[in-house]
């Protein structure tokens, strides 16, 4: 039982929108099925990151392509990461990496950046979006390199007026539809797992800001960069060929999406005939027409009983009376044989 989860970031989700806090979601969704595919922003909590050893941590761009039918996913032991980053290593950057390494057991190699990536978030009235220079150069100067998965940690402009409005009163994320957008041109260019967290430069300190508890996971983090060491450290790999433990468009059993968001993940299912689960609790600033096709639930515990249905074999349909037909009409049905309220 294979199912892929989905919350885009920069359009304003109501969960899985901020700091990390689709965790518990995923966690949960992971809980009742086999595998559980996600894009990085799903779990991705500045320093934290909650995964359970059954996600599959998958850029984005990746896992567009990959319910396309392009190419499969192999998930291996373990990755070599390249991290880069703007300046030579600050000790918090340095910190996190040893951290990681010392934890988790990752083997990772870091290097500064010949031509700093410049990076600037942008919110507009219904979604995020941002300005990126230097990442072509970023792209020349690891070609030579050898690794498996690659983690940029670089600044995000965003106006402190910006910042600390989303902190206190969340909204639409600055930081995170840069940083998607960003991580997609490379993934695209290297075909190997990307993931990007940003370096944290607030005017205003945290101290006794009161702030939306949706993003206390940057509140209490200092370097932002551990979430994803850990996401990059087993992210699954491209493969053209099928491998024993690899996974294809052809095992996904269904795609869980918030409301009103239709893209190229939505209609790769819906060509496929992989069921689309859409959430209404989750919604977002789009207003995206969502096909009938789409199977509509209350919220994601809802979700999760769709999902152990599919894996039991059930048909959904007969697990809630609103596919029974109406009183009335079986009183028609049986008129003639007195039954039905005779």
């Amino acid at each position: 039982m294979n199912v892929v989860m989905i919350i885009p970031t920069g359009i304003g989700c109501e969960i899985g929108g901020h700091a990390g806090d689709a965790n518990p979601v995923a966690r949960l969704l992971a809980s009742v099925c086999d595998n559980l595919l996600v894009h990085p922003n799903v779990v991705n909590a500045s320093d934290l990151n909650e995964m359970t050893d059954n996600t599959w941590y998958v850029e984005g761009s990746i896992l567009d392509r990959f319910l396309e039918g392009k190419f499969y996913l192999h998930k291996p032991k373990s990755n070599k990461i390249l991290a880069v980053s703007n300046d030579s290593l600050e000790p918090a950057t340095r910190n996190s990496i040893e951290a990681s390494m010392y934890t988790l057991g990752t083997d990772i190699k870091s290097i500064t950046l010949k031509t700093p990536i410049e990076m600037e978030g942008i919110v507009l009235e219904d979604h995020a979006t941002g300005i990126i220079k230097g990442e072509d150069a970023l792209i020349d100067q690891i070609s030579g390199e050898d690794f498996d998965a690659l983690a940029i940690h670089s600044k995000v402009m965003v106006t402190n007026k910006t910042a600390m409005n989303y902190l206190r009163c969340g909204g639409i994320n600055p930081y995170g539809a840069v940083e998607a957008i960003l991580s997609r041109h490379v993934a695209n260019k290297i075909n190997k797992p990307v993931a990007h967290s940003p370096v944290e430069e607030l005017e205003e300190p945290y101290t006794g800001l009161s702030y939306n508890p949706r993003m206390s996971a940057s509140l209490i983090s200092t370097c932002y960069l551990n979430s994803i060491l850990k996401g990059l450290h087993r992210a699954p790999r491209i493969t053209k060929r099928r491998r024993p433990n690899s996974l294809g468009v052809n095992n996904i059993d269904c795609l869980i999406t918030p409301m009103n968001c239709v893209g190229r993940p939505h209609i790769a299912c819906l060509e496929r005939g992989i069921p689309v689960i859409a959430v209404r609790e989750n919604k977002t600033k789009l207003q995206d027409i969502m096909p009938l096709e789409f199977i509509e639930v209350s919220n994601y515990m809802e979700a999760a009983g769709y999902v152990a249905a599919i894996k039991a074999g059930l048909n959904y349909k007969t697990l809630t009376t609103k596919n029974i037909p109406p009183i009335e009409f079986l009183k028609n049905q049986n008129k003639e044989n007195d039954g039905c309220g005779a």
